[in-house]
């Protein structure tokens, strides 16, 4: 028992681990798992705003010799900062209830203050607010439990399973709020500057060279600052120190990004090797758009975040409401922080009209486990006041806990997410030698390739274009370091259009007619000055839309035939051969908007090409395109000519 009370923060991330070694993902999965597994082995740059502290620690965790591939064990480092995160947590929780008096609001009562009025001399004694007396033990398991219930929140628990910033974005933010409340509780007044706020300082500018969504902490520590040192001239001389250090350890960090950008590595988004590129990069430019798009964008956000908030925590979520009651009462400062932190993250994110928001949620979510934990204070004082053993509030609570862990299991599990591997080398291994895949599938193949190419050397000779990529100057950059001979016969063309692109990128007045016909004219020209030395391969995404509204037109004399994933771009109406459909793709059992999407990509290729060989009487080749139709996709409905094949 005595081990327990002393590495009781231990303990409880070593049961989060657990519970995340079942649900961690084997290899990648959707969206940028592939390009940040990439950019971290690599040592190169990832999309906005860089990430430069999580490459760097992921490069030097890249180097450790386990016996497991890369993109699982970059997987696994995502697993041990959420599992960490929950320590630090649990430790925080701790010291918050040891710390109730330091949270207490300071009152006066009405008779002292008559009282101070008649005679100003005499000293009036304060009148704290309620206060609360409990035991280590008590202490201990609500820590504990608080703990386990943010662990096993569903986006939370969703960060441990796959490579992503927002691991390493959860430690350091649990750290902050650890540094600031050490900093709030045992801070000495006596020095001029509180080597404590200095420690914090150096936690802040860890966590925003990480992601920058730490600003949203800010508005809770002034808060807590200003309740501990009040506005006074020595409270501003302590801040301007923590910025001497704030500022130095940042921009410490975020000069790997030039640094490494000027070497040209394989991975280099955003190019940002001067001031102007860097901001751009850090600040997340292109993004900006979808911030503060509209009050109908908020309202929809909020209503996910409301409509969700039961799925997060399940029924744990009643014992966070009555924490924020709870804590109001007792703990009245620390209620304050809390709620100023989740008002902050929700008012912030649901300004964010993405679709994948979950994750800008999560600083609300840590605050909802705080609350939690007073709540759980409650609920065991309450029963053990009823003359109840300990061992029943903790029954209850791990029946609790085993509802959330039912609740969030299967929206979380990942072990068994191979679809994306298997799409992603599938496509490629179908692909002639040196072939060239022009395309917009970043959540489901480009970014993976990303990660199979550069960091295992698989079907290296493939070159993959990202159409939208297309329009960033930065990104042909990175396609000549790559692909020196891709852009040969472009030149005039991209000079021209990276040219008329400052002004787009520097968010001054721009041409659009002009930027739109000269990238009109780069994706022509891929085709046309690459065809004879590479088959040249476009996605069904461009040809459904791009091509169909006549933003984007093959050379003359050339057409399009399906190839199994992609439409080949020839110029012969001769019958042209493709690989047979004997690939195998494991989908999970669950079906979510990613995997429905890539179901009705494949699914959609494989009639086209079936119904090619119909048209070149090639019935037995047809009958295979249709056969695998029918046993892995029996949602789809075929044309005739290839049920009947079916039905025969």
């Amino acid at each position: 028992m005595k081990y327990i009370q002393k590495y009781y923060y231990i303990l409880t991330g070593l049961i989060s681990f657990a519970f995340y070694l079942t649900t961690i993902a084997p290899s990648v999965i959707q969206i940028d798992t592939g390009e940040l597994a990439a950019v971290q082995c690599t040592l190169g740059i990832a999309h906005p705003t860089g990430y430069p502290l999580f490459t760097m620690l992921g490069y030097i965790f890249s180097l450790v010799p386990l016996p497991f591939s890369k993109i699982f064990q970059m997987n696994l480092l995502a697993a041990v900062y959420c599992a960490v995160a929950v320590s630090v947590f649990t430790f925080t929780a701790k010291l918050v209830l040891d710390n109730l008096n330091a949270f207490q609001f300071v009152m006066r009562s009405k008779q002292n203050s008559r009282k101070k009025k008649k005679d100003s001399n005499k000293i009036v004694q304060p009148v704290k607010t309620s206060s609360i007396e409990l035991s280590d033990t008590y202490k201990i398991i609500s820590a504990i439990f608080g703990g386990l219930f943010l662990a096993l929140s569903k986006t939370f628990w969703f960060q441990s399973t796959s490579v992503e910033v927002y691991s390493l974005h959860l430690l350091l933010i649990t750290v902050i709020i650890l540094a600031l409340i050490k900093a709030f509780t045992l801070s000495n007044e006596a020095k001029l500057i509180s080597k404590y706020w200095l420690f914090f300082a150096i936690t802040l500018a860890l966590g925003f060279s990480n992601h920058m969504t730490t600003l949203l902490i800010i508005p809770g520590v002034a808060y807590l600052y200003f309740v501990k040192n009040g506005f006074s001239s020595k409270s501003i001389k302590q801040i301007v120190f923590m910025l001497l250090i704030f500022f130095p350890v940042l921009l410490l960090i975020y000069s790997y990004l030039p640094v490494r950008a000027l070497q040209n590595p394989v991975m280099n988004w955003g190019n940002p090797i001067n001031w102007e590129r860097i901001i751009r990069h850090i600040s997340g430019q292109q993004y900006q758009v979808w911030l503060f798009s509209s009050t109908e964008a908020a309202a929809k956000q909020f209503n996910y975040f409301v409509g969700n908030l039961h799925k997060e925590f399940s029924i744990s979520l009643v014992v966070a409401i009555a924490g924020l009651i709870v804590s109001f009462i007792y703990a009245r400062k620390f209620f304050i922080f809390n709620i100023i932190v989740f008002l902050s993250t929700v008012l912030y994110s649901i300004n964010y009209d993405i679709n994948d928001i979950d994750s800008y949620f999560l600083l609300a979510y840590v605050s909802l486990a705080f609350f939690a934990v007073f709540g759980i204070v409650q609920l065991i004082l309450f029963l053990v006041k009823n003359k109840m053993i300990i061992i029943v509030p903790i029954s209850i609570l791990a029946v609790f806990l085993g509802l959330q862990f039912y609740s969030s299991y299967d929206d979380v599990n990942q072990k068994n997410n191979y679809t994306y591997e298997d799409y992603t080398l599938s496509l490629l291994n179908t692909l002639p030698k040196n072939s060239i895949v022009f395309s917009y599938q970043w959540d489901y193949f480009i970014s993976a390739s990303y990660y199979f190419q550069l960091v295992e050397g698989f079907r290296k000779d493939v070159i993959v274009v990202d159409k939208e990529l297309l329009r960033r100057s930065w990104y042909y950059n990175q396609l000549s370091t790559n692909h020196p001979q891709l852009l040969n016969g472009l030149k005039s063309e991209v000079d021209q259009f990276t040219e008329a692109l400052k002004p787009f990128e520097r968010e001054e007045q721009f041409n659009a007619n002009l930027l739109e016909n000269l990238f009109r004219r780069i994706m022509t020209g891929l085709v046309s000055t690459n065809i004879d030395k590479h088959d040249f391969f476009v996605a069904p995404e461009l040809v459904n839309g791009e091509m169909k509204r006549g933003e984007f037109q093959l050379p003359g004399g050339y057409t399009l035939i399906p190839y199994l994933f992609m439409f080949k771009v020839v110029d012969t109406k001769e019958y042209v051969e493709a690989p047979l459909p004997d690939f195998r793709i494991r989908f999970d059992k669950k079906d979510d908007q990613y995997t429905t999407s890539l179901k009705g990509f494949i699914a959609s290729m494989l009639v086209s090409r079936g119904m090619y060989e119909m048209q070149y009487n090639k019935t037995e080749r047809a009958r295979i395109y249709a056969m695998k139709l029918a046993a892995e996709f029996p949602d789809v409905t075929l044309p005739p000519a290839l049920s009947n094949l079916v039905l025969n």
